[in-house]
């Protein structure tokens, strides 16, 4: 099958020809006919296989020229990477089509970007967060949105972009078409499909949770943080099969101490990127990895959805994800457009359990290699690796009746009180400061 038999135009055939694009993937396969038949739908596919083509193809079909300046087609997405790749595939698909494409994104200049809404377009690209700042300033109207697309649903909901959602969704018309993409479908996506989409038609590459075929999976039972950056550090050595490497760290704080171990070793040929960076920074670092400048780097789960790099030769889990569907969507940055990939994944004693989520999410069981004899086994721990100490039981002396000193001070002489009668002749002597007398009696 060929995207000739989709019954695509002109111009979106000779783009995807452009883009040397010829044969569709499972998923395309599966969700460009379904949504050209306008139903709603919600989509299931890995990382890697092609779930944005999958929708932009079938709504730039449907996508009709009108003279309104407000959007057609609204696309949400988690990040702002995310919405630089979904904003490029958009102006590549629609290099021969008069389309208008915006996206909107927090960390730049709102209003630059208000007033890109502002003076008109086809497509809408935006995280929720913006998409929301910008409605509430009143230079947006979503009354014309007839296609809305979802992609990563459940990172949405993990950083908690709910509130947002939900005030988007109640701005937009009610006649138009729903569109979910993920790699997983949790049970708090399922609740919110419920609440708001009804019943659409449901499609899957592979269920929720499969990790792709072509990535071989591996891991390595490590002891402690520095016996892991001295495995990373060997196996990155090896520059010939380790061409381009994605590692990935669950916090910002633990990506900027293995780029600190890694750097003296890899200088000009290793980047990070987290949240904590400036856009621009995070932009270039992608960049830099794409192109080849950079051949590692160091990334957290936030900012995992938005690379997009074909050539990724092997996915470093340095460790291992609480939610088990992290896993699936990192590992998804390599064996991409059909290429084979590699994934390895170092875990600890207390990081045992979270490796057996992942194991039975996937229904399958990764494999356990040993670490190599030129690895150094560390000794040392971290803050967070030192087992807890017992709390010391502490003494305490109490006094001796002998050190304690009088509870009250004594009393000025005025203050007294002391139960002594004194007659009326006393107190008025007190009083005048002399005797007073009644005067004589009269005779």
């Amino acid at each position: 099958m060929t995207f000739n038999d989709f019954n695509l135009n002109t111009p979106l055939l000779n783009a995807l020809s452009d883009m040397a694009i010829t044969h569709p993937t499972t998923i395309q396969k599966k969700a460009i006919p379904a949504v050209m038949s306008g139903t709603d739908l919600v989509g299931v596919a890995q990382t890697g296989t092609g779930k944005t083509l999958a929708y932009l193809i079938p709504c730039l079909r449907l996508w009709k020229y009108s003279k309104t300046r407000w959007p057609q087609i609204l696309i949400l997405v988690p990040t702002r990477e995310l919405v630089i790749q979904v904003v490029n595939e958009v102006e590549k698909l629609t290099k021969y089509m008069n389309v208008v494409t915006v996206g909107i994104y927090g960390g730049a200049n709102i209003k630059t970007q208000s007033q890109q809404v502002y003076n008109g377009l086809d497509v809408l690209v935006a995280t929720p967060g913006r998409l929301f700042d910008i409605m509430m300033m009143g230079t947006l109207r979503l009354k014309t949105v007839k296609m809305l697309v979802i992609d990563e649903m459940d990172e949405m909901l993990n950083l908690g972009f709910r509130p947002q959602l939900v005030s988007i969704l109640d701005a937009l018309p009610q006649r138009k078409q729903n569109l979910m993409f993920s790699a997983t479908l949790t049970d708090d996506v399922e609740a919110f499909i419920n609440d708001y989409f009804g019943v659409p038609l449901k499609i899957e590459a592979a269920p929720s949770g499969t990790p792709l075929e072509d990535i071989h999976q591996s891991k390595y039972a490590v002891p402690n943080y520095y016996t892991k950056v001295n495995l990373l550090k060997h196996l990155l050595n090896d520059t010939a099969t380790y061409t381009r490497v994605l590692v990935f760290t669950a916090t910002k704080k633990m990506a900027d101490q293995v780029f600190e171990a890694l750097e003296p070793l890899f200088p000009e040929s290793l980047g990070v990127i987290h949240s904590n960076k400036a856009q621009n920074n995070r932009f270039n670092t992608v960049k830099k990895f794409q192109n080849g400048t950079y051949r590692i780097l160091i990334a957290t789960d936030i900012v995992a959805r938005g690379i997009d790099v074909s050539e990724v030769s092997h996915v470093i889990n340095f460790d291992i994800p609480e939610v088990p569907e992290n896993y699936i969507h990192r590992i998804g940055r390599t064996g991409r457009a059909d290429r084979k990939g590699n994934s390895l994944a170092f875990f600890t004693h207390k990081e045992e359990d979270a490796i057996g989520r992942i194991e039975q999410l996937m229904n399958q069981t990764i494999e356990i290699l040993e670490i190599p004899d030129e690895v150094a086994v560390s000794e040392i721990l971290t803050p967070d690796e030192m087992p807890d100490d017992k709390q010391k039981e502490i003494q305490i002396r109490r006094p001796s009746i002998e050190e304690k000193g009088p509870a009250y001070h004594e009393k000025k002489e005025k203050n007294k009180k002391v139960n002594v009668k004194i007659t009326r002749a006393q107190k008025m002597k007190l009083k005048y400061n002399k005797p007073k007398s009644r005067g004589g009696k009269r005779k």
